[in-house]
């Protein structure tokens, strides 16, 4: 991992050196944050960036992402500041989860943590229970109909789920970590949980885990589940979009730290 972290580094250095941003917090955000990573996972970097005063102060609109192709098992992508408080006044789950990752590659200004601060103020359950919603059923749709299912993808449906029972019981948002969910929303000794606890063990042990016979209690379960939240979703607090003039202040300070 030491080795792969120099690399990232490396890639980090370089990107703010073509691209002249500097890159306020990067972290991990695939599998490996998720608890369970296969042995040939890829890293999955992202980032936020900021770029020099001058390059806001424009008529035009310019392209607000960087991305980089996939070398070398790193798939990093990050986005612009000014981008990311939009999203993040919106209650995006992908940047919250950013947030929380337990690897972070870099963090060397205050905005991260700021923002941290802050977003409670804009947690929206509905609009996060609707986007767990939407990701478990693309990839139940997709990967786990039929007798025989690509089994490891049941991870990418029960995770989301599972998303969505938390964002029900505490109101906040979900831990990025499958562990917390499953040991927080799925009780000891039952039928599930042993069988969750199993597919988790193949998947560290790197077992292949392609096409098998699909697990009958866990379908059973994400079928009821999706059939619930379908019905529970329209019905929770959405958040009101404030916090404007906040985003405002927080989006030139992070321009004066950096810059001057």
């Amino acid at each position: 991992m030491s080795d792969v972290r120099q690399q990232i580094e490396e890639q980090l250095r370089t990107i703010e050196k073509e691209e002249h941003v500097r890159i306020l917090y990067a972290c991990e955000s695939g599998s490996r944050a998720w608890g369970f990573p296969s042995r040939d996972s890829d890293y999955d970097v992202r980032f936020i960036y900021v770029r020099p005063v001058e390059w806001y102060l424009s008529i035009f609109e310019k392209r607000d992402v960087i991305e980089r192709p996939i070398s070398d098992m790193l798939d990093i992508n990050g986005w612009d500041l000014r981008k990311a408080l939009n999203l993040f006044r919106k209650s995006n789950p992908p940047l919250l989860e950013w947030l929380q990752s337990p690897i972070v590659y870099r963090e060397n200004y205050s905005i991260a943590e700021r923002i941290r601060d802050i977003s409670p103020l804009t947690f929206s359950p509905k609009s996060c229970t609707y986007h767990y919603l939407h990701m478990a059923k693309g990839n139940y749709r997709e990967y786990l109909q039929g007798d025989q299912v690509k089994i490891k993808k049941y991870f990418y449906v029960l995770r989301p789920i599972l998303a969505c029972e938390w964002i029900e019981k505490h109101g906040t948002m979900p831990p990025i970590e499958f562990d917390r969910l499953v040991d927080d929303l799925v009780p000891k000794g039952s039928e599930l949980r042993a069988v969750i606890d199993r597919l988790v063990e193949r998947k560290r042990a790197g077992d292949e885990m392609d096409y098998e016979p699909r697990i009958h209690p866990i379908n059973e379960f994400l079928e009821g589940k999706m059939a619930y939240y379908e019905r529970a979703a329209a019905g929770m607090q959405s958040a009101d979009g404030g916090q404007v003039e906040q985003l405002d202040d927080l989006f030139r300070s992070a321009l004066k730290e950096v810059w001057e």
